[in-house]
């Protein structure tokens, strides 16, 4: 068990965890930043999370929903205060709804996480600050030290678990729930490089054209929020011709882009495209939370073989523009 030490601090309304892990403090530091690995180990084991939205930047938010055993969900949020790579995270956490909107029959808590190296490897520690002492005999009273205990417990499986989230797996489609598929990949360069390849129309045509013998004549790019954006591929011996279009929803750059999206020509409802770029260790992790709005669209774009073109995508972007 890699927790070494679990201080109640009824004055001062906290609660401290230490832990040590046998892996440097990059490797715990990822293991946080990486959605995939987060909800491997957030709350009991008994209630894994799922993490809709992970935007781990100072005025980001979090969102994500735990499951028990009877198919019960429970909802949070995190709100990022501070962000100190490879050191420290300060964030607001609570509960909410679905879509995060804080509950407000239920206290919300201040958390500070720091992470420093050993002679052995890393040693993180958690400190929850408490709005009440009745909060803080609320919040125990509902299993938060068994939960922390199962999730430190947790965490020392993700972070020795190096092959399962390693910049050679490439893109990668996770299915959520029904309508909601997360696409992942670890990009080789950094977060401000990355966003600019992904904004800058003459980096898209250089890039975004998935697979060999296709060319990216229409890009018109989205630069502020309300504007639409519209994006045309065709066959290089003009035998076939298709774009996408949507409007710009929100930005902050260089870590989060959300749009809607929808097939030129069509009609019907839009997905809503979430674009997340979070530092870590190889590069920046790459999230595109996708929600169609419905499960015969989500399976049938990924029927198309979606994850391919961009894996061929992300290749030439690593290969001819980050290089």
């Amino acid at each position: 068990m890699p927790i070494t030490e679990i201080t109640s601090n009824p004055h001062d309304l906290t609660l401290t965890v230490v832990a040590d892990y046998p892996v440097p403090v990059e490797r715990l530091w990822d293991a946080y930043a990486d959605p995939r690995q987060l909800e491997r180990f957030w709350g009991p084991e008994e209630w894994p999370a799922t993490f809709t939205r992970h935007d781990m930047a100072v005025g980001g938010r979090s969102h994500y929903f735990m499951t028990g055993p009877d198919g019960t969900t429970s909802h949070g949020w995190f709100r990022f205060l501070a962000v100190e790579p490879g050191r420290r995270i300060e964030v607001e956490d609570g509960f909410g709804d679905a879509a995060g909107t804080p509950n407000p029959d239920m206290p919300t808590m201040r958390m500070v996480f720091t992470f420093e190296p050993t002679s052995s490897g890393s040693r993180f520690t958690s400190v929850t600050t408490f709005p009440s002492i009745a909060a803080m005999e609320q919040l125990v009273q509902m299993g938060m030290m068994e939960g922390l205990k199962s999730a430190m417990g947790q965490l020392d499986r993700v972070v020795a678990d190096l092959a399962s989230f390693a910049a050679s797996r490439g893109t990668e489609a996770q299915l959520l729930s029904d309508t909601q598929v997360r696409i992942s990949r670890i990009i080789r360069g950094s977060a401000a490089e990355v966003w600019r390849a992904h904004h800058d129309p003459a980096l898209l045509k250089r890039w975004l054209t998935g697979p060999d013998g296709w060319t990216m004549p229409v890009c018109q790019v989205a630069t502020a929020v309300g504007q639409t954006y519209r994006y045309e591929w065709e066959a290089v011996d003009g035998s076939q011709r298709f774009g996408f279009e949507g409007e710009l929803l929100e930005s902050a750059k260089p870590y989060r882009a959300v749009t809607t999206e929808r097939m030129s020509g069509t009609e019907g409802p839009s997905t809503r495209n979430e674009l997340t770029l979070v530092p870590v260790r190889e590069g920046t992790l790459m999230s595109l939370f996708i929600t169609y709005p419905s499960k015969e669209l989500r399976d049938t774009i990924l029927g198309t073989g979606m994850t391919t073109g961009m894996e061929t995508s992300y290749q030439r972007l690593e290969r001819d523009v980050l290089a």
